[in-house]
């Protein structure tokens, strides 16, 4: 069962705002030491599926610099292939619009299936079980579908299927769910039905699976849906991207994604740097740490990344710190996203104050979230507030700025 794989990767992620400003959302880091991206590529890895097309479309650099020719998930044999494409001379305009406008891809291959994927979510999944339930199905489209909680099902894309998991229906966030099953945006196609299919739609610019495709196929009575039961989840939020990295810390018996199965690893491009580092004087409780990490301070429940270096009584809590970013002594971060090459100085508080919602982006960051961009500085005994938005390479201290009220945010210029 000859299977392409297509990882749409082009999202801008807007939700994530400071963390995808200057990356495509897939390529976020996530779990210290890995990328979003990571996840479909190791479950391809896993699964056999070595010939992968990624589609991508704004800010690429970093997606392609960490992908390469895809070594550290297996695909840069001779049998086997990782291709990472730009939009020719337009955007794309839905997800079915991008692969249209790469069709050659799929026309020059020899696969019998193509599986469609998004890059930014995180999950594991053997797509084996999905194409053969396909196969058994005799289907022309297979959708993968989380099992949900009906509360939740509002939220989601819904399937109605029969007892046979034949698709009859499909509704965009019901407000009166009928049914459990989320669209998880992977998809199983014939490969030549998915030619005919996004050919005979040529007149529809915005061309979408969800929106155009799969409603015109389920009357056709071969468009099933694939129950998924395991963890999954779209880190599309701040709330989210803070709370799947801290699940993670959980204890064994409530980790929901496990990360240590030798039989299902999760790969991706590491570079050389020393163990971590654990001073005498650090205390750490539940805390995922990564590579080349020095921690000679406190750290509570927090995912500290490669070459974060927390100094004597710095204290981390509840956050997340990304790539070479560095907490000075006394410093205290709590409920934080800080991205890489930040320096936070000495007695300085991040997450101080009162909750008062992003009075720009109150749908972003209400809970308390203070989130620093790329290259931040802040000087020594400077107060930040809660659910504050600081915009990469901001140095507080050439702006002689020591204190930045709850819900503030501060760009450049």
């Amino acid at each position: 069962m000859k299977t392409l794989a297509i990882i749409l990767a082009g999202g801008r992620g807007s939700r994530l705002d400071i963390l995808s400003e200057k990356r495509v959302k897939p390529s976020v880091p996530f779990a210290g030491k890995y990328r979003i991206i990571d996840f479909a590529l190791s479950n391809c890895c896993n699964s056999g599926i070595y010939d992968v097309d990624i589609l991508t479309q704004y800010l690429p650099l970093s997606l392609n610099e960490h992908i390469g020719v895809g070594k550290p998930w297996d695909m840069d044999r001779r049998d086997s292939h990782v291709t990472l494409l730009q939009p020719h001379s337009e955007w794309y305009n839905g997800t079915a619009d991008a692969i249209r406008k790469n069709l050659h891809l799929i026309e020059r291959s020899d696969a019998e299936y193509v599986l469609i994927l998004s890059g930014d979510h995180i999950y594991k999944m053997d797509y084996r079980k999905l194409i053969n339930f396909h196969i058994e199905k005799n289907a022309e489209i297979t959708i993968a579908c989380k099992v949900v909680p009906l509360e939740e099902a509002t939220r989601f894309g819904i399937m109605e299927a029969d007892e046979n998991q034949k698709v009859t229906g499909f509704v965009e966030k019901p407000k009166e769910p009928k049914s459990d099953l989320a669209s998880m945006g992977i998809y199983v196609f014939n490969r030549l039905k998915l030619i005919e299919l996004l050919k005979s739609n040529d007149d529809i610019k915005d061309l979408d699976f969800g929106g155009h495709i799969i409603p015109q196929m389920i009357s056709s009575g071969k468009v099933y849906a694939y129950k998924f039961f395991d963890y999954w989840k779209d880190v599309g939020t701040y709330d989210s991207y803070l709370k799947a990295n801290l699940e993670l810390i959980e204890t064994v018996d409530k980790i929901q994604l496990d990360m240590y199965d030798p039989s299902w690893k999760i790969y991706t491009r590491s570079e050389d740097m020393p163990a971590v580092k654990i001073g005498s004087k650090a205390k750490i409780n539940q805390a995922l740490l990564s590579n080349g990490a020095i921690i000679a301070g406190e750290v509570t429940r927090s995912v500290i990344s490669p070459l974060v270096v927390i100094h004597p009584t710095a204290k981390v809590i509840n956050s997340v710190i990304l790539k070479n970013t560095v907490i000075k002594a006394g410093a205290v971060v709590e409920n934080a996203i800080i991205d890489k090459n930040c320096v936070i100085g000495e007695n300085s508080v991040i997450g101080a104050f009162e909750n008062v919602p992003n009075k720009d982006k109150p749908s972003l960051l209400s809970s308390g979230i203070t989130v620093l961009g790329k290259g931040v500085v802040v000087g020594d005994n400077t107060k930040i507030g809660k659910n504050v938005r600081i915009f990469s390479n901001i140095n507080l201290i050439d702006l002689n700025i020591k204190k930045i009220d709850s819900g503030e945010t501060l760009t450049k210029e």
